[in-house]
């Protein structure tokens, strides 16, 4: 309980109590009171704190408080219950509402019970500050002028001053419509001189749109409780522009009643003489009604529409094409690599390429068309009124070469693609729900296949989705339940005759559909987030077979593990690959961590960076597919490795070139050029390892030699090839 509990006074307070400036901060977080009653604190202010509702009201009763910062949800009641209560009450305290609630139905409501701000828990504190100065502001000029009715209560000094200093514009008009008095606030609203609206029509000030609705309301007979009350309208002002937060409209709650004149000869009968009214200026509080409505239903990163608005533009577009016999439709888009992005530059250079990105993809829409953010990276596209389902595929491809253009991400260029999915009404799928989801589906299979490009749905998309969704699910059991295996390959010197290391892939024995080789789980392991978790176990179980040869004196032989490109984009990638090694006291040249040449091109300078860390502790570093990207030489030069892998495709083409093939010849010129090691993957044939030694390269791998076998194998292998070689 804190109910009587003052955080800080500042200052002394005068003689009377009057002067000093009471502020009630009502939130149920002890960290939240503290500390925005710290920011609140001034001289002549006192800050009093209560933790729930009915301390609240408790505080309220008894102390007269002039602001009350009131968060919606306390542990005892809903903040709109106190501003009720306060209102039945009869006490006049001006309510900021702070509150982390989101929903566009209780800011609504709190400004409709006499809040006089609706602020967010999340917004600039200063915005917190202003408000509250500006209610205390105006507390003092009420405050200022009570004591100002005191002295002058029954005279027309007291009415004229009321009615000319108050912050509402107040006016008569004659039977006719025309103005017989104005005051004051008319001219620092609006601008117009009294002088100049005196006999004139009061359709002057109103905005031409808002005029039927007016009419009635400035025409007023009746009085009391029947008499027109809170009817919203829009005001011009003496340029006769319109004026104001966007659209430049004063926006006006205006009230009003007939004015009657007692007729002394005719006994109770009254005359009408005219109507009084009064309008004030509720722009600021509609200012914060739209801006919580816009909100609630835009993406505040990008100023798309959210997931909430897109969806209800997308029930219409299908209502609409289903009445007009019309075509729908519908692109799912996620951002590849974009993680890489967050995780190497940091959130805010993600949200700039976020930014950017939205911006590009609609320049490549039309008008109609809506985009939308709906989380993350995953952006929705609905194109309503198509021809058919190729003006979707022609949109994809504009939007397709619009990303070839790079980003500047951290001052450098990013090449940023994108997978995308489409979707098309009625022929995919006829619901909104059904069509978002087989646009995702359509998305997904883009990543599957390597990402940046569009696909249709089909039904056999639909088929994969589901096998790879239960694929995912009995992969996490996999992980936890020990069905991963390793498998080794060798990698043979054939100038030597001999074995020079092996390489480590993983295995998966599915108790129902058999061994699975890596092709087959590991895209799915790195897109749903698994593939750390398998790197750790191989290369833990890797090091542990290579403790147990080297402890059966095999001490020459090297173990090759490959690492995934997602794993360095972790900073504690050196840590984890060091961890298994120094556990089973390996030496670390016995270990050779193979990465791909995509990691040359994507996010170098960081990649160069680890493996400088891993080659300082003695690693091995080689570079598996090397020629499939044409990766900068220059980029080579700085990568501190020690093999090149040539790619099994360019092996392939040995059988079908001859012996001679210039890009093998290249790349046998270019590690020895930088003094690297080259093995040539997936050698299935005599003829193809002729080639090879021709060119230069003397250490393979392939089928030729051994398919990849279990541990026990593939020891069997080596001792066969060592007892080949002493013969």
């Amino acid at each position: 309980m804190e109910i009587g509990k003052s955080l800080f006074v500042a200052g002394k307070a005068g003689p009377a109590a009057q002067t000093v400036a009471r502020v009630l901060i009502v939130d149920d977080e002890p960290r939240i009171r503290e500390a925005y009653g710290a920011l609140l604190a001034a001289e002549g202010r006192e800050i009093l704190t209560c933790a729930n509702g009915a301390d609240a009201m408790a505080r309220l009763g008894n102390t007269e408080v002039d602001v009350m910062v009131l968060d919606l949800h306390l542990p005892d009641m809903h903040g709109t219950e106190i501003m009720a209560w306060l209102g039945e009450a009869g006490i006049d305290t001006a309510v900021v509402v702070f509150s982390g609630d989101d929903a566009i139905d209780s800011a609504i409501l709190a400004l409709r019970r006499g809040a006089c701000e609706f602020i967010r828990k999340h917004a600039d504190p200063e915005e917190l500050i202003r408000t509250v100065d500006k209610a205390i502001s105006r507390r003092r000029l009420e405050r200022e002028n009570a004591r100002m009715t005191t002295r002058l209560e029954e005279s027309e000094r007291l009415h004229r001053f009321l009615v000319e200093y108050s912050p509402d514009i107040i006016y008569t008009l004659d039977p006719g419509g025309r103005f017989v008095f104005l005051n004051r606030r008319i001219e620092s609203l609006l601008g117009y001189n009294r002088g100049e609206l005196i006999g004139k029509h009061y359709s002057l000030i109103v905005h031409p749109m808002d005029l039927e609705q007016a009419r009635s309301a400035f025409a007023e007979r009746r009085v009391g409780l029947r008499a027109t009350t809170n009817q919203e309208i829009r005001l011009r002002c003496r340029n006769l522009d319109v004026r104001s937060f966007e659209n430049r409209t004063i926006v006006a709650m205006l009230s009003s009643q007939g004015i009657y004149q007692q007729e002394v000869d005719d006994g109770d009968a009254k005359r009408f003489v005219g109507t009084a009214g009064v309008l004030r200026d509720i722009t600021e509080r509609k200012h914060a009604e739209e801006t919580i409505s816009y909100q609630t239903y835009h993406d505040l990163l990008t100023g798309l529409p959210n997931r909430v608005l897109f969806r209800d533009r997308l029930n219409l577009a299908i209502s609409q094409a289903r009445r007009r016999g019309e075509v729908v439709g519908l692109m799912y888009i996620d951002l590849d690599r974009f993680k890489l992005v967050n995780d190497t530059h940091g959130q805010l250079e993600g949200d700039e390429l976020l930014k950017s990105f939205a911006r590009r993809v609609r320049e490549c829409l039309r008008a109609g068309d809506t985009m939308s953010r709906q989380s993350g990276d995953e952006f929705t596209i609905l194109l309503p009124d198509i021809a058919d389902a190729e003006a979707v595929r022609t949109i994809a491809e504009k939007i397709t070469t619009a990303l070839k253009t790079p980003f500047i991400v951290g001052g450098r260029d990013f090449r940023c693609t994108a997978s995308i999915g489409i979707a098309v009404f009625p022929d995919d799928a006829e619901t909104p729900d059904h069509l978002l989801r087989d646009a995702d589906i359509a998305m997904c299979q883009v990543k599957v296949q390597g990402k940046n490009g569009f696909l249709r749905y089909t039904e056999e998309m639909s088929r994969n989705h589901s096998e790879r969704v239960d694929l995912d699910n009995e992969l996490r059991i996999a992980i936890e339940s020990g069905q991963l295996t390793l498998h080794y390959q060798p990698q043979v010197d054939i100038r030597r005759g001999r074995v020079t290391g092996v390489e480590a892939l993983v295995r998966w024995e599915h108790p129902e559909r058999g061994m699975l080789g890596p092709n087959t789980f590991i895209p799915l392991a790195e897109e749903g987030g698994l593939i750390f978790a398998i790197s750790d176990w191989v290369l833990n179980e890797a090091c542990r077979q290579q403790a147990i040869w080297i402890k059966r004196g095999i001490v020459d032989l090297k173990v090759a593990v490959n690492i995934s490109p997602l794993e360095f984009t972790r900073a504690d990638i050196v840590e984890r690959i060091l961890q298994p090694i120094r556990a089973h006291q390996l030496p670390p040249e016995s270990i050779e961590i193979e990465i791909t040449e995509n990691m040359l091109m994507d996010d170098a300078e960081t990649v160069i960076a680890k493996v400088q860390e891993l080659r300082t502790h003695g690693l091995r570093i080689s570079i598996d597919d090397f020629g499939t990207r044409f990766s900068s030489l220059n980029y080579l030069r700085r990568f501190p490795v020690n093999t090149i892998k040539i790619d099994q495709s360019f092996v392939r083409d040995l059988e079908t070139s001859g012996c001679q093939s210039p890009v093998i010849s290249a790349i046998v010129g270019i590690a020895r050029g930088f003094g690297l090691n080259v093995l040539a993957e997936g050698v299935e044939t005599e003829n193809q390892i002729d080639a090879l030694r021709l060119h230069g390269c003397d250490v393979m791998q392939g089928f030729r030699f051994s398919r990849p076998v279990p541990a026990d194998e593939v020891m069997h292998y080596i001792a066969t090839q060592q007892a080949l070689e002493t013969t």
